[in-house]
């Protein structure tokens, strides 16, 4: 094969056919063809011990790993093998050996992105120059200092006319019981004037210090303005940049067609790309696949190394390409090329059975099936809301009480008047119901019970996948306990404390949760043929009757 990133199996791969048509690229289970080339793309990972330390694998590295990706392809003499590609780059190259090079090269040294960098880069140094002078630090000290100070001479002043006033409320009731007339009359008269004298005084004294306080705001103001003028400047020639790299970045499709990155994002409606766009592993293998005309059959990405501490990465595992960074330009990319659909929409299109658990005038309970939505989707309308919408056309929302995750089974609750709605959700805000799940772990868990305290939020590259951040996360909480260990797995009881996206998914596959996916888990461990976890009870106060209710799913695995 005549290109330099193009790599023959080296794997006897006789017994394995080719797909028909591509598989769907948004899955997690790649191709047994893609399985092959991961491994032996992996061997030659392996080869270079001292990249280790860049994914965080070697002992005491501090590095995290990074997402690799194959793509076996056809030549047009019929030899199958395969691309390799990496996001981003490694050990500050995106050029190496046998992958595939980058879109456009951002790491060019004459490069119009390098000069960029440096020209911010030479206002990062004059912005750190200036925030960290002996002028704007002492201007800030002085206005801190006299903020305080005048604080105290308000809280003082304020105590000492409050002391007056009780003083002089003394003396004018003394003076009444021992004078009167004239002598009353002048008393009181100076007790007066002593009281508008030292109201004046302190309103003078304020006064003088608010006015040395404006004048310290004034100082660090005229400090501050350059200051804010240079981070608007860094602010707008970095959108500069950013808009200029990816009108660089210009991919082909299958048919041919090229068009920027820009031009993607801006047909679905976003003015900027999200940073990186275009640099991950999936991008990289299509286009050189195009340019080299060479037929995609299968593509897959795993992850090398290190799990970061916000994300739930697996060494060695399969993911597919980011929703939010990576699906718009690939579905862009893989027009014209005859791929298969989405096995989710199949799943969610079968008929489902909604079982009600209990119903009155005021609230109905409903075991959900897995692979069912909660609420209707942009493409798929049939859920537990529309259903119950259905079966119940006089029943007024909002319905749902909350949710379950489209793949969790489970109890779901449904208000059928707004007064219904608002009790139980003020029980859910409160934390006074008491919900239970039930999960199988892929693993053996050591301990008996635990709290996991991971704060959550939106992964806003890979929606609604969730991270784990303290910076910004909702805080997220739950208690676990076993219930048994068997054939490798654990079973385990959920307690949610909060009830946040994924919580529980998270909190199981996370490092500093249990480090242990639930089973089936397509999103944070690997599939199966469902994904074990079941809401099994939930406990409320009916808003009506006052009574508390338990109401149980029985567990379907």
């Amino acid at each position: 094969m005549q290109t330099a990133s193009f790599t023959a199996f080296k794997s006897d791969i006789g017994d394995i056919a080719l797909p028909q048509r591509f598989p769907y690229v948004f899955t997690y289970e790649p191709h047994s063809l893609c399985r092959v080339a991961a491994e032996e793309l992996q061997q030659t990972i392996q080869s270079h011990p001292e990249w280790n330390d860049w994914f965080g694998l070697g002992q005491g590295s501090i590095g995290v790993g990074k997402m690799f990706g194959v793509l076996v392809v056809q030549a047009a003499d019929g030899s199958l093998g395969y691309l390799a590609g990496f996001s981003g780059a490694i050990d500050g190259r995106n050029a190496i050996p046998g992958f595939v090079p980058p879109v456009y090269d951002l790491l060019n040294p004459q490069g119009f992105f390098k000069l960029g960098e440096r020209q911010l880069n030479e206002l990062n140094r004059a912005i750190g120059k200036l925030e960290n002078s002996d002028e704007l630090r002492s201007a800030k000290e002085r206005l801190g200092a006299c903020q305080q100070e005048l604080e105290f001479v308000q809280t003082q002043w304020k105590a000492r006319l409050k002391a007056g006033k009780k003083a002089r409320k003394k003396q004018r009731m003394e003076a009444a019981a021992m004078l009167d007339g004239a002598a009353l009359e002048e008393r009181l008269e100076k007790l007066n004037r002593d009281s508008q004298l030292e109201k004046l005084a302190s309103k003078k004294a304020i006064a003088e210090h608010k006015q040395q306080l404006e004048q310290l705001q004034k100082q660090l103001a005229g400090l501050l303005a350059p200051l804010e003028a240079m981070k608007q400047q860094r602010k707008e020639q970095s959108a500069r940049l950013q808009g200029e790299i990816f009108d660089q970045f210009r991919l082909l499709n299958y048919r041919q067609e090229l068009k920027t990155v820009s031009a993607i994002f801006r047909e679905q409606g976003e003015e900027l790309p999200p940073a990186g766009a275009g640099d991950c592993a999936g991008p990289k293998l299509l286009q050189y696949a195009f340019q080299q005309q060479l037929k995609p059959i299968a593509l897959a990405e795993f992850w090398w190394g290190a799990s970061p501490k916000s994300a739930v990465r697996k060494h060695k595992q399969f993911y597919p390409p980011c929703r939010s960074k990576c699906a718009p330009l690939m579905k862009q990319m893989l027009k014209g090329l005859d791929m298969e659909p989405d096995p989710l929409t199949s799943q969610l299109n079968q008929p489902r059975e909604l079982e009600i658990l209990f119903e009155d005038a005021w609230i109905m309970v409903v075991n959900k099936p897995g692979q069912f939505l909660s609420v209707p989707g942009k493409q798929i309308t049939d859920s537990v809301l529309q259903r119950v919408r259905q079966m119940r056309p006089d029943a007024q929302g909002p319905l749902l009480v909350h949710r379950l995750d489209m793949s969790t089974s489970g109890i779901l609750l449904v208000a059928k008047d707004p007064v219904t709605h608002k009790a139980l959700q003020s029980q859910f805000m409160k934390r006074t119901t008491r919900k239970r799940y039930v999960a199988v772990l892929n693993g053996l868990l050591e301990q008996e019970q635990g709290v996991i305290d991971l704060p959550l939020r939106v992964d806003l590259d890979n929606r609604p996948q969730q991270l784990v951040c303290f910076e910004h996360g909702k805080s997220a909480r739950t208690r676990w306990e076993v219930i048994a260990r068997q054939n490798g797995k654990t079973r385990v009881y959920f307690y949610p404390i909060t009830g946040r996206t994924h919580q529980l998914r998270v909190h199981a596959a996370h490092i500093d949760g249990l480090n242990t996916p639930i089973v089936g888990d397509e999103l944070y461990g690997t599939a199966a043929d469902r994904l074990y976890l079941h809401a099994e009870s939930i406990e409320i106060i009916h808003p009506q009757t006052g009574q508390r209710m338990k109401f149980t799913a029985p567990v379907p695995f």
